[in-house]
């Protein structure tokens, strides 16, 4: 039995008696941690002159250290495709979405669900095959259910981004075979303040969608190893201005053939897009303890969000077009922790854990509340460094993930339905100089148990699964500042419960979703090839990889007759999609380089690129849906101490190779163009940052989007960024 169906038999209301396990679990956590900390052992093995954990990392924290990467890595060091967003570059792209934010990463696209609900997409993989987390845990939202589901992690708040793509990502979970996202803050503090106080401020304005965002925050030391934070974040948005027309051209042609007026003026809809706006707030606090053996910390965040989503016009005059918002609230609490053994085996043990309740009602334009959502999420994470000892260095621990998942309403497409996990893995690395090795495996156990339900004509169901995944990875010097290498993988993957138990109308997607309880694991092989070079002026980074897939788990059209059968023989609200499996591949590439062409008194000329691809087919089904097409970027920029310009064109190509329910997407090219200023000597935090997106004003639609024939992306788009450090 799931430990939330004790509860349900032993407690009552069952949400108090998950609050109460999941905070109990949260303070055990923090009892064995602190009792670590204050372990005379521990700090009688520490080096007296020893810099505290999370100073080290606060000090190795650059732009070409990756930390998400289990054992912190130089970026040239990973074997798999790696993006790091930090400083000048987080600016420019910031977003309110962390979709949108990311979207011009190599091997990143994003759902595009309007511009308030935008996931990103990671080598042509979305919802259950990417993890989004926050310092290293997840997101504790419904994203993954649906692409008009909001990420309830926010951007404005991170000082940096992480994107992990291929293998390097799996022992963060088996639903991370297309790779993670990590959102690093500061919200729980890694370092005492040097300062009486320390203020860091972000404000921005975007002129597409009258965007007015601001988020603050100050940490304070109270004593000589004790360090609290607050922070708040506010942003309001108008309806999105794309510049052009609303419907591409097929649907405005099909609209100006109608007989009815009411459908012929859709033809002509253009500029804003209606139902658009959102306005998000959030407040959070935290407190460290830091010293030299070790640091322990917690944080608590609420959440508000509530936007529109862009309305899919229907060309029958006997349909009504919904037009919905979406009310999102989320009360979440955090502890991180980690202890300095300094050992001959053992060097940190670190501890990240969180809670979450969250929940959001789907309002129709009546004002009446349509469908809500709840999902109650803990999950926590144990690692134990190994002390590096000649060229071998490795990590190991567990995780613990449980999720109480339900539905309530007039579209409630899911029973209530529960998911318990426990997983186990190890990372081990040997660097014999001009070769290094690196091996990880994980293994998952995974409990599902959906309810049964009347409504939804459901008996009940529960299921287990027992997944290993592994990978092996090999990287040699060729020749100086340039190596090469080869990751293999093998990887398995539970089924949602949303895969297994889906049974119902889903507005969202506009699909009468179906899945099969009887599904068996997903499995895949994967190669990966790299090669990276830098030097003096330059960098390169290239990655090719190829996935081939068993028990592949998609959506496919399916006849109505089916979706009728499982829904007591009653009409569909919407197109009857059935999940389905077949074995799949996919394979593409990634590429960076950046290269210095002169310098001109205090500024380098420097000149970028990326282009990224990717190619999928269902085996007996064609194309995989919403793969996004062939894409390249180019830059110039003039980089100075304080003073930076930069220019770049970002062309996306035509994308026909569609499914049977898909359209193909015309491609387009975008001119963008920035300005960055540092108006105070010495201090590299307070930046003024000028920005003009799609200058041209064109017309852009993004393949992997739901919504892209009814939902372009934003026009010109003129930004102004200030952040300030104190």
């Amino acid at each position: 039995m799931s430990h939330f169906s004790t509860l349900r038999s032993g407690c009552a209301p069952s949400a108090l008696c998950l609050s109460a396990l999941c905070l109990s679990a949260l303070c055990l956590s923090a009892l064995c941690l602190s009792a670590l900390c204050l372990a005379p052992a521990a700090f009688a093995q520490a080096p007296a002159d020893s810099a505290a954990p999370d100073q080290a990392y606060h000090d190795q924290n650059k732009a070409d250290i990756v930390v998400t990467a289990l054992i912190p890595r130089r970026q040239g060091d990973i074997l798999s495709g790696t993006s790091v967003l930090t400083g000048d570059k987080l600016n420019r792209e910031l977003r309110t979405s962390i979709g949108e934010t990311l979207a011009r990463q190599p091997g990143v696209s994003a759902t595009s669900f309007g511009p308030n609900a935008s996931r990103p997409i990671l080598r042509g993989f979305q919802g259950e095959r990417v993890r989004i987390l926050t310092d290293g845990i997840g997101s504790f939202d419904v994203s993954n259910t649906s692409v008009d589901h909001a990420v309830a992690i926010n951007p404005l708040t991170a000082d940096r981004i992480e994107v992990l793509r291929g293998p390097s990502a799996l022992l963060y979970g088996s639903s991370a075979i297309g790779g993670v996202v990590n959102v690093i803050d500061s919200r729980i503090p890694r370092r005492v303040p040097d300062e009486a106080i320390h203020i860091d401020a972000l404000g921005s304005y975007g002129s597409a969608a009258n965007e007015r965002s601001g988020a603050g925050e100050i940490e304070v030391p109270l004593a000589e190893k004790f360090v609290v934070h607050l922070d708040g974040t506010y942003a309001k948005t108008g309806n999105l201005d794309t510049g052009n027309y609303i419907l591409t051209p097929a649907l405005r042609a099909e609209a100006a053939a109608s007989d009815n007026a009411e459908i012929r003026d859709l033809a002509t809809l253009r500029g804003k897009l209606p139902n658009s706006a959102g306005r998000m707030w959030e407040v959070a606090g935290g407190a460290a303890y830091i010293d030299d053996g070790g640091n322990l910390g917690v944080s608590f965040a609420h959440t508000d969000n509530f936007y529109g989503v862009p309305i899919r016009y229907s060309l029958d005059p006997d349909a009504e077009a919904e037009q919905v918002r979406l009310r999102m609230k989320q009360d979440r609490v955090d502890l991180r922790g980690e202890v300095a053994v300094h050992g001959g085996f053992l060097d940190s043990i670190r501890l990240r854990a969180g809670f979450a309740d969250y929940q959001h009602q789907e309002i129709e334009d009546t004002g009446e509340v349509g469908t809500t959502f709840k999902n109650q999420s803990m999950e926590s994470r144990l690692e134990f460094v190994q002390a590096k000892r000649g060229g071998w260095d490795g990590a190991f621990g567990a995780q613990f993930f449980t999720r109480r998942f339900e539905v309530d309403g007039e579209e409630k497409f899911l029973p209530k339905n529960e998911t318990d996990q426990i997983g186990i893995f190890t990372l081990q690395s040997l660097d014999l100089g001009n070769t290094r090795l690196e091996g990880g495996v994980r293994y998952e156990h995974t409990n599902l148990q959906a309810d049964a339900d009347d409504t939804l004509f459901f008996d009940g169901r529960r299921r287990s699964f027992d997944a290993i995944s592994g990978s092996l990875g090999v990287s040699q010097a060729v020749v100086p500042g340039w190596r090469v290498g080869l990751n293999l993988s093998r990887s398995e993957r539970a089924p949602s419960a949303e895969e297994l138990f889906a049974r119902g109308n889903h507005a969202g997607t506009q699909a009468f979703e179906l899945g099969n309880a009887d599904f068996r694991k997903e499995k895949s092989w994967g190669v990966e090839g790299t090669l990276r070079g830098a030097g003096e002026g330059y960098s390169v980074s290239l990655a090719a990889y190829h996935n081939w897939f068993s028990g592949y788990i998609y959506e496919s059209i399916a006849d109505d007759s089916v979706c009728q059968a499982a829904n007591g023989g009653a009409d569909m609200e919407f197109p009857c999609y059935a999940f389905s499996q077949a074995d799949a591949r996919y394979y593409g590439f990634e590429a960076e380089a950046s290269v210095t062409l002169a310098q001109l008194g205090g500024y380098k000329i420097n000149v970028d690129g990326l282009a990224d691809y990717v190619h999928a087919t269902i085996k007996g089904d064609g194309p995989a849906p919403r793969i996004p097409p062939l894409r390249m970027l180019g830059g110039l920029e003039a980089q100075g101490d304080r003073l930076s310009a930069r220019a770049e064109v970002e062309h996306v190509f035509d994308q026909d190779r569609v499914t049977e329910f898909e359209t193909p997407t015309n491609g387009y090219t975008m001119v963008n163009a920035s300005l960055s200023f540092k108006p105070l000597p010495g201090n590299d935090r307070t930046t003024l940052m000028l920005s003009a997106n799609n200058i041209f004003d064109v017309e852009a639609r993004r393949h992997a989007s739901f919504l892209k024939d009814y939902a372009p992306l934003a026009g010109r788009d003129i930004r102004l960024t200030a952040r300030f450090s104190l």
